[in-house]
């Protein structure tokens, strides 16, 4: 293989060591089903690959032959299996038992067969077998798209390419000698697979995620925001404070108020308004760090709630964060139609004011959260943005320009 072949192989590596990663990612969070579907993505695929490349130990041209013929059909029925998970064949049981033992026993049957044929041919047989259970798998795939699957087009894609780099591959294995562009368009059919299944699956993540939030907090979820609603908000403070009364590490309360979303929806209706609160609460679920709890505040605001703020700095870290962040200008949509999302468009940036505060348990929770949200409009006015009690002077002031810079 000279090195043209090789970095293109090494491209497609590279996208299945990146794919393996965000499993890893997923199961942390608890979503086990996504993360093994995405590794196993990753890993077969990469199997398959080392597998055909002929770069296994194994030194005996007929024992490799019949190697790669098991992970051919090895190969297949996992990858076919995934696919039918994704569309929602295996969560329904007059068609998963069925599709399981067919494949199943297309697998083991070929596997048998193939040892009463010379190595070569059997790895035709494996080969070609593959490359019929893709092909059923691309029909699937078409018929689900047709049917209105969200899924099904992307599964389309990428049994595409997924047949393509077989083919390329199968060439691969069988004539050791071919040229570069086979394996330049082999490896690129291979990295647009597992990208096509990355953003599948990405798809499948982020409605999962967004499906715990909706069952942990009910009807008191915020579908734009995708955060806890004004109510639920408030009641979260009050829990806190409860919970918490004779503790004496402070609590940190930030609110993020926007001054322009009323002038906005003034200009451009309640679409562009709801777009914007909805970009602004993406970028700040982004900042967040991991332990403080978010909540919607009114209709322009944000609560963040950071338990036992030892050290300050945090908290005036992650104000500087929010500004930096929020304030980032925005291309918005301004249409309610499907079809006007990507025509209608302006820019728009919000006025961003950040009001944090420490206190302790022992304070009113209403009294805290009245004082911190009458900051963050106080610092509407402030170049910095970023309003705090400043404990030497007794009184609300601006951050420090140099501090907040």
């Amino acid at each position: 293989m000279d090195v043209i072949a090789a970095g293109f192989w090494g491209a497609f590596f590279g996208a299945a060591v990146l794919m393996f990663g965000a499993s890893l990612y997923a199961f942390a969070r608890s979503l086990r089903r996504v993360a093994l579907m995405a590794a196993l993505s990753s890993v077969v695929s990469a199997l398959f690959v080392v597998a055909y490349l002929g770069w296994l130990p194994v030194g005996d041209a007929d024992a490799q032959a019949r190697l790669l013929a098991h992970v051919a059909m090895l190969s297949a029925v996992v990858l076919a299996l995934m696919l039918l998970s994704m569309l929602g064949w295996l969560r329904r049981r007059e068609l998963a038992r069925p599709a399981v033992a067919a494949l199943v026993a297309t697998g083991v049957l070929v596997a048998v067969i193939g040892w009463f044929l010379e190595p070569v041919h059997a790895l035709v047989l494996s080969s070609a077998v593959a490359f019929l259970v893709g092909a059923t798998m691309l029909g699937i795939a078409l018929r689900s798209a047709l049917n209105g699957d969200s899924l099904g087009w992307a599964a389309v894609a990428g049994v595409w390419f997924m047949l393509l780099a077989v083919i390329g591959l199968t060439w691969i294995a069988v004539d050791r000698n071919v040229a570069w562009p086979v394996h330049a368009v082999s490896a690129t059919a291979g990295v647009a697979y597992l990208a096509v299944m990355a953003a599948a699956l990405w798809t499948r993540y982020s409605y999962l995620l967004e499906l715990s939030e909706v069952m942990a907090h009910g009807p008191s979820y915020d579908p734009v925001t995708r955060m806890r609603s004004h109510s639920e908000t408030s009641q979260m403070l009050g829990d806190i404070f409860v919970r918490r009364p004779g503790e004496r590490q402070p609590i940190g309360i930030v609110v993020v108020s926007i001054a322009n979303l009323y002038a906005l929806e003034n200009l451009h209706g309640r679409a562009a308004f709801n777009h914007a609160l909805f970009l602004c609460a993406s970028r700040l679920r982004r900042v967040v760090p991991a332990g403080v709890a978010t909540g919607r505040l009114g209709d322009d605001g944000f609560l963040l709630v950071m338990h036992d703020v030892a050290d300050p700095a945090r908290l005036v870290q992650l104000a500087r964060q929010l500004r930096e962040r929020l304030s980032r200008p925005v291309i918005l949509s301004t249409g309610r139609d499907p079809g006007e999302l990507d025509t209608s468009r302006t820019e728009w940036r919000a006025e961003v004011g950040v009001g944090l505060l420490t206190v302790y348990p022992q304070v009113r929770p209403s009294q805290a959260l009245a004082m911190v949200r009458a900051m963050s409009r106080t610092a509407w006015s402030y170049a910095s943005r970023i309003a705090w009690f400043d404990d030497a002077r007794g009184e609300i002031a601006e951050l420090p320009i140099a501090d907040a810079a």
